[in-house]
């Protein structure tokens, strides 16, 4: 691992998914990530598949970090995890707002104590406001912020996104305002309390389908929307053998050079249409014409065309391509490392 964040302390008190990859992407860069576990452990270490008694969930979020149990419902579990905080550049918790100060935990505090200390708190709908106490893990910041409504079928029901994007994002943006504070403290020698939601990480995600609803008070609908469905060259289309490939890119160049090899070039201006109904002769045949060879025939005949096409992957698929291991996007590792101590 590289050795760019190297000497930097972490405490991490998270567990699932966005602390967690927040943590791991420092860890990767060579922070020392002390990760904190109730009694019993983080309940990601129960869920499976499993692979040599351990978690892939688990593993594949948590690998690089020290972890260590500590019961903060006690004096001696508090002792140590003050222990840690004194000496931490960064402390990463992801309860909900009000948990850590009923524990007997506080930013102002710590910071007293330490004052470079970069505190980071996650929280679906952040420390205050009117949804600060409503629970919900991914799907309802997805809910909330309008993006569930434009993840849709056909038929306009929304389904569950395959992606926990709320999380993700919520990870993602705490690396960013973590590393941000770092360089802040570099100047003032303080550290900064971090507010960071799920639903606010999410939210900025939609600059590019959300005008509609900002400038013209109408909520956009997927069927209508360049990049998520209307436009017919970004579009999911079947193959013969029930499996599905994508056009994924707009341009006029890709359309024309289509319609060019499928001899049919006077469905050109339909490709340059606005996104919506215009676009449903164009999707009808295109529809028909995917459906006449198998996915892999397509891929096939895709070779050489500079045109935006890919075939839907199953993971399975997806992680054999030379391309992820070539890009070091696949990491082979031991055995996570297991608790180094267990204060009760």
């Amino acid at each position: 691992m590289s050795g760019k964040l190297e000497g930097l302390r972490v405490v991490d008190l998270s567990m699932f998914l966005p602390g967690p990859m927040l943590t791991l992407m420092l860890a990767d860069q060579g922070a020392d990530v002390t990760k904190v576990e109730p009694p019993g452990g983080d309940p990601a270490r129960g869920l499976g598949p499993f692979e040599a008694g351990q978690s892939f969930w688990f593993r594949n979020l948590n690998r690089g970090k020290t972890c260590v149990t500590l019961d903060l419902k006690t004096s001696q579990g508090k002792a140590e995890l003050w222990r840690l905080i004194d000496s931490a550049d960064v402390l990463v918790e992801g309860f909900r707002p009000g948990v850590m100060a009923r524990l007997g935990f506080s930013y102002a505090e710590a910071a007293g104590r330490n004052p470079g200390l970069v505190w980071c708190a996650i929280s679906a709908f952040g420390q205050k406001g009117p949804l600060a106490d409503h629970p919900a893990h991914d799907l309802g910041a997805w809910a909330l912020s309008g993006f569930l409504s434009v993840n849709d079928a056909p038929d306009g029901t929304p389904v569950v996104p395959g992606v926990p994007a709320s999380d993700m994002a919520a990870g993602l943006t705490g690396c960013a305002a973590v590393l941000m504070a770092l360089l802040g403290r570099a100047r003032t020698g303080r550290g900064d309390f971090i507010d960071l939601s799920m639903f606010g990480s999410l939210l900025p995600w939609g600059a590019h389908i959300m005008g509609e609803a900002i400038v013209n008070g109408c909520p956009p609908r997927s069927q209508c929307q360049r990049s998520l469905g209307g436009h017919a060259f970004y579009a999911v289309y079947r193959t013969a053998d029930a499996r599905f490939v994508v056009l994924c890119g707009r341009e006029a160049k890709f359309a024309r050079a289509l319609l060019e090899a499928l001899g049919r070039p006077d469905l050109v201006p339909l490709a340059e249409a606005e996104a919506g109904p215009a676009h449903l002769p164009l999707k009808a045949f295109l529809a028909e014409t995917f459906a006449s060879r198998t996915r892999d025939q397509w891929v096939d005949w895709f070779q050489g065309r500079d045109i935006a096409f890919a075939p839907v992957l199953d993971f399975v698929e997806a992680l054999a391509q030379p391309a992820v291991r070539e890009a070091g996007l696949l990491v082979e590792a031991g055995r996570s490392e297991e608790h180094t101590s267990e204060l009760q």
